[in-house]
């Protein structure tokens, strides 16, 4: 006669399984999600095509850089090409309306920093809409030739 009990192992979990499983659906997961970056404000890029748009909003605000980097605003020169100036002079041109379209046209040799420059104003003064016109490429081989146009898209 056996008076002892017998001794019990203790139940466990298997954690090495449990991890294993665990960082495959992490991976998983990294693997198949995709990474957007949410902007402030809506950018209409550019179009190059030969067809002009059919329906052009009024704009009432026009930044213009030129190849030297010098903002023109409408057409008419700024002071100097500091950022508050642009700021300003965006700011009492538009008043409280922020939501027109504001178009940046920008010489083909323009510094990058000065565009960018243009639109980081745009975009905290709360403007939505920012349009970058652009004029129509030379054709492909394969494309018939037509007149080089200015174009742009807008809301």
């Amino acid at each position: 006669m056996n008076l002892h009990p017998r001794r019990r192992e203790e139940p466990e979990i298997n954690l090495i399984s449990l991890v294993d499983v665990l960082l495959t659906v992490l991976l998983f997961f990294i693997v198949t999600t995709t990474f957007r970056k949410e902007s402030d404000f809506q950018i209409d890029l550019p179009e190059a095509s030969p067809q002009a748009a059919d329906s052009v909003q009024q704009v009432e605000l026009e930044v213009t850089i030129d190849a030297q980097g010098r903002y023109f605003l409408n057409d008419r020169a700024l002071a100097d090409t500091a950022p508050a100036t642009l700021r300003n002079a965006i700011g009492q041109r538009a008043g409280e309306r922020r939501d027109q379209i504001v178009i940046i046209r920008a010489d083909a040799k323009t510094p990058y920093q000065a565009v960018i420059t243009a639109m980081d104003i745009i975009g905290r003064l709360g403007f939505k809409h920012l349009a970058i016109p652009t004029v129509q490429g030379p054709p492909e081989k394969d494309e018939p030739q037509a007149p080089a146009q200015e174009s742009s898209t807008m809301e």
